[in-house]
């Protein structure tokens, strides 16, 4: 069968059973996978074990991370570690630059902890700081809203770029800290369009509905330290990262320097498994001492957490084998002679990480998460290339835009915007005016920076090094000026 043809039929699929028929992802994903793999050439026996060993082999480089990921979140969260680092950014910036505080909180937590906790967590202050301004709710609500969805969308180990980088080969530090680094520019121009947004609406705080009632904030004395509160977070990626740098180091370093040695260690220490697991305990170690926890409870928040972790690594190993699949029906083989010698082949990658955007948008507006956006996007761009040297630029960048792509168009079918809307008060249509075009200028804007940085990639260096200080320069101003300009309105 053609496999544009097995394309749309998995495509199809997945829409169809998730927004149609209100299939759980995971069942979306695996029979998708499933209807592709019977499609594709191949022996006929084995169509179905294969999907298993792909949904295996992805949930074996996943699994233990997210697992682990999400006992560090709730440890942090239950131990007043998350709120500590929120009031440590408030002490920082002043309750002047009290959105710029929220929406650095929020970006830092949502490395750790999935974007609906972190917004429970934080929009209590937002709805504090409106009591004593009078002012700026729609500002203080969208700046933690986009702060949070940014690094989910971008930075591991969050499942949508921790799958990106299993499916498009990135070595994980690599994605921690080039992701880290494409979040801040649409984190500023969320932080610039959420004040201009908040001149232009005049939407009161109301009281929560449902019953909810607003938790009372623990008091300063029962918190946690900032350095252990922040340590859970940093010591992943400090290790991860210090493993790719060392072995970067290696491949031009001399035989039987240090540095090899080094490589040694740091393959253990760096692996991103070893290096969750110890944060998980740091953030398990608080937890105790904090809360006085008994061994039974402790056991119990380990328990609870690994349950939710659970249907998110199924969703993940489902797209996982999803994207295997693809590449078994002879996707990219069939997409590179579709481009060959035209327009497309002559531009090197960039026609596939536009397209990755497209697809992730597309997605997202189908059938509302972005994980699963994400998944699904990388898969196929995956299954479409003929090899990641053969972009013209970092595989990184092609994961960032496609990140940005999966933030486009969140409405009523997306669970983060009813998460904001009823954690806000806000009616649905106020929810379409506000949430909806603040995720989606930080979508594009993550997606325009990742193609910029693509573009540049494949000019000459000294252009390279000319548009990195401009670029340098750039940020600088716009990190500064939103400040002085929101602290002039107070």
């Amino acid at each position: 069968m053609e496999p544009l043809l097995i394309l749309a039929i998995g495509i199809f699929t997945i829409i169809f059973m998730i927004a149609a028929l209100r299939v759980n992802a995971f069942l979306a994903l695996l029979t998708s996978a499933i209807i592709v793999s019977l499609l594709a050439p191949g022996e006929f026996a084995d169509k179905i074990s294969r999907v298993a060993v792909a949904f295996g082999s992805t949930a074996g480089h996943i699994g233990i991370v997210i697992a682990l990921a999400v006992v560090i979140g709730k440890c942090m969260m239950d131990s007043g570690a998350a709120d500590r680092i929120v009031r440590a950014f408030l002490s920082l910036l002043g309750e002047k630059r009290g959105h710029t505080a929220l929406m650095a909180s929020g970006f830092v937590l949502s490395v750790p902890v999935f974007f609906d906790t972190v917004f429970y967590l934080l929009v209590p202050l937002a709805r504090s700081m409106y009591r004593r301004t009078g002012r700026h709710f729609v500002k203080y609500s969208l700046a933690i809203a986009a702060g949070g969805v940014i690094t989910h969308s971008i930075v591991p180990p969050t499942p949508g770029p921790l799958v990106m980088a299993e499916q498009l080969g990135i070595d994980l530090g690599v994605m921690i800290l080039i992701g880290a680094g494409v979040a801040i520019v649409p984190a500023v121009v969320a932080m610039l369009f959420a004040t201009w947004l908040d001149r232009r609406t005049n939407i009161p705080m109301r009281p929560l509905g449902g019953g909810m009632q607003e938790s009372e904030p623990i008091p300063d004395d029962r918190l946690p330290g900032l350095l252990s509160s922040l340590l859970p977070i940093l010591l992943p990626v400090v290790l991860v990262s210090a493993k790719t740098a060392v072995s970067a180091a290696a491949k031009t370093a001399a035989e039987g320097s240090w540095v090899k040695d080094a490589v040694q260690v740091m393959g253990v220490i760096g692996d991103v498994n070893f290096a969750m697991l110890l944060s998980a305990a740091i953030a398990m170690w608080i937890l105790k001492t904090k809360r006085g926890l008994t061994r039974a409870e402790m056991a119990n928040v380990v328990e609870v957490s690994l349950m939710s972790a659970g249907i998110v690594i199924l969703i993940t190993a489902a797209g996982g084998a999803f994207g295997a699949m693809l590449t078994q029906a002879g996707i990219g083989d069939r997409i590179q002679e579709l481009f060959a010698g035209g327009p497309a082949g002559q531009s090197g990658g960039i026609v596939f990480l536009v397209l990755g955007v497209l697809i992730a948008s597309l997605m997202k507006i189908a059938q509302g998460s972005g994980t699963v956006a994400m998944i699904t996007a990388s898969a196929m761009i995956a299954a479409m290339i003929p090899s990641t040297e053969s972009l013209g630029y970092p595989p990184v960048l092609l994961a960032t835009a496609i990140g940005g792509g999966s933030m486009i168009c969140s409405w009523m079918n997306d669970s983060g915007f009813w998460v904001f809307v009823k954690m806000t008060g806000m009616t649905e249509a106020e929810g379409l005016k506000t949430w909806t075009p603040m995720i989606a200028v930080s979508g594009f804007s993550a997606a325009l920076v990742s193609l910029a940085i693509a573009i540049a990639w494949q000019a000459p260096l000294q252009i390279r090094v000319l548009l990195l200080v401009i670029f340098i320069i750039l940020l600088g101003l716009a990190a500064i000026l939103p400040g002085r300009l929101g602290v002039r309105r107070q």
